[in-house]
């Protein structure tokens, strides 16, 4: 029988190898047409949601602890004054941790320690639940305002600085006149200053907290801690305004600017607080 002839082998010729490379190039580039839009807009939208993430905390902490400020107590100054672009906003307000009611009247039987409010007083019994305390703290009574020599805790006239307690009696170091009684015979606890200051310039929110309560305002304040609350700040305000007859309504006005490093990309968040001033 004849032989079969072996078959020839046959490798990839360079003209084939050409179109292979030429039309993989044609798909990737098809593919990265399509593909890239939706990566460039995945990465953008990562990037707003943690500068979102960014000012929505810091908003939300100042919201919480605004909630916490004694009556009348928040004060806002700017530095260089008339909060122009690239002034440093300081925030203020008195910490207060709660509070309760002072005795004024003695009861039937004779016994009892009113708030005498015509001498200094070392102490006084509270009526119902005795609040908590750590130590440190002053007792308020009707504070009216934040300026002025008046019912001005920053100023003291109304602010004694608490020693200790009993179960139904509150003690004073030194003794205190308080120059008005409250009209709800209410007492407020306040623990410290507390102080948010925005700089535009270098581009931080920080919180101050522990220092000691002063006027005129201190800014920024000396001593106590303080804390990096928000990096990358392009621009921020804070704003604040009494409303209602009596003035016994607050607003206070946040806005947050947020830019990424390197990038004009931003976000802005607008918060507002309403708060109580019923002393």
């Amino acid at each position: 029988m004849p032989c079969p002839e072996r078959s020839r082998e046959r490798g990839v010729t360079l003209i084939e190898m050409v179109i292979v490379i030429a039309i993989t190039a044609i798909i990737a580039g098809a593919v990265s047409v399509f593909i890239s839009r939706p990566v460039e807009g995945y990465a953008d939208a990562a990037r707003r949601a943690e500068m979102s993430d960014i000012a929505d905390t810091a908003l939300r902490r100042m919201t919480r602890d605004l909630r916490t400020a004694l009556a009348n107590s928040i004060r806002i100054t700017c530095v260089p004054s008339g909060c122009a672009a690239g002034s440093v906003y300081y925030l203020e307000y008195l910490q207060s941790s709660g509070g309760g009611r002072y005795r004024t009247e003695k009861d039937s039987g004779g016994a009892g320690l009113p708030l005498d409010f015509t001498a200094p007083a070392a102490s006084f019994d509270v009526i119902g639940t005795m609040p908590t305390f750590a130590g440190g703290e002053s007792i308020v009574i009707y504070n009216l305002a934040a300026s002025g020599t008046t019912a001005n805790a920053y100023v003291g006239d109304n602010r004694g600085a608490y020693l200790s307690n009993t179960p139904s009696t509150i003690t004073l170091s030194p003794a205190k006149q308080f120059p008005f009684s409250s009209p709800g015979k209410r007492f407020n606890v306040v623990q410290y200053a507390v102080t948010y200051a925005c700089n535009q310039t270098t581009g931080q929110l920080r919180r101050y907290w522990g220092y000691g309560i002063v006027d005129p305002q201190p800014t920024p304040p000396a001593g106590g801690s303080n804390a990096l609350l928000a990096s990358n700040v392009a621009a921020c305000s804070f704003t604040y305004a009494n409303t209602g007859a009596a003035q016994r309504t607050g607003v206070v006005m946040l806005s947050l600017q947020i830019q990424e490093s390197g990038s004009t990309d931003s976000i802005q968040l607008f918060q507002q607080v309403h708060v109580t001033n019923v002393p």
